[in-house]
């Protein structure tokens, strides 16, 4: 069943379950930072206060529990309209198949990792005096259990509803791939424009890394009839950048091994684009994609 008012009603799901965890985790974070001296006509303009650790003078792990436990809550509102509004099954949101294909996951997630090495790597022989050494491995090891056990909800919830849900629904919309695709892909970027490299850099510059980290993810989505590429792709991002390295400006604030103390977002953008283009074509060799009428049909 695919009605427009099932798809409002299962993001009004998501939503409500997002805010019920704002209001119970976050309340004591606004009180805790108001006690810290900051006021709440400053935690209003600058959101991302309740997310630093520095600010709330609270432990790393913490926050970066709170920050992926908002993730948990929304995806239990996504499941309930999924299940009780279009009566559908969460495997009929994530493959075109009988079963989620776990190998082609652990593939694209092995891929992006390996490549995140390699440009992480060539990054440091640039410019190794911004690289500072200095883990703290306790921090370290709990911050990685942390990921492990709530960043597949985080990734997975935003490939379930950009990549999975929207797109389907879109596509029944327009009867085409491409229409759902850029729409989707410019969703995913205006959702992304709180984030703190959004402040720090400028949207002209975030903005279309957003929607074009979207727009490849939905494409092969696309093109692999299921989202294991891109829930790979996604997770591995998310988990691999923050253990390996913590930046000023990041979304996600975890201890990792290296600290840097500036960051170049065209290098970023411009290695980024390269592994897209590499992962593209390892995808397309290894899958014989060749079904690329999907993109129109």
């Amino acid at each position: 069943m695919n009605k427009f008012w099932m798809y409002a009603g299962t993001i009004l799901f998501l939503v409500m379950g997002y805010v019920a965890f704002q209001f119970i985790g976050f309340s004591p974070l606004i009180a805790r930072l108001i006690s810290k001296g900051h006021s709440r006509a400053e935690i209003e303009s600058n959101p991302n206060l309740l997310f630093d650790s520095a600010a709330l003078d609270l432990d790393l792990n913490l926050i970066l529990a709170l920050e992926l436990g908002m993730f948990v809550f929304a995806f239990f509102g996504f499941l309930l309209g999924l299940k009780f509004l279009h009566q559908k099954t969460l495997s009929g949101v994530l493959t075109g198949f009988e079963k989620f294909r776990l190998s082609r996951f652990f593939f694209a997630f092995g891929l992006w990792a390996v490549l995140l090495l390699v440009f992480l790597s060539i990054n440091y022989a640039i410019s190794p005096s911004e690289f500072t050494w200095n883990p703290n491995y306790t921090g370290l090891l709990v911050s990685f259990a942390i990921m492990c056990l709530l960043m597949p909800i985080q990734t997975g919830l935003e490939e379930l509803v950009f990549r999975g849900y929207l797109l389907q629904g879109l596509a029944l919309l327009f009867k085409n791939g491409i229409v759902p695709l850029v729409l989707t892909s410019l969703v995913f970027g205006l959702a992304h424009m709180s984030n703190p490299e959004v402040q720090r850099f400028g949207w002209q510059i975030m903005f279309p890394y957003y929607v074009c980290f979207a727009f490849f993810m939905g494409a092969i989505t696309l093109l692999d009839e299921g989202l294991e590429l891109a829930f790979g792709i996604h997770f591995a991002n998310n988990l691999i950048s923050s253990i390996l390295v913590s930046t000023p400006n990041s979304v996600i604030k975890t201890y990792s091994f290296f600290e840097i103390t500036s960051e170049n977002p065209q290098f970023e953008m411009l290695s980024w684009s390269i592994m897209a283009i590499l992962s593209f074509l390892v995808f397309k060799k290894k899958y014989t994609w060749k079904n690329y009428s999907l993109l129109i049909k």
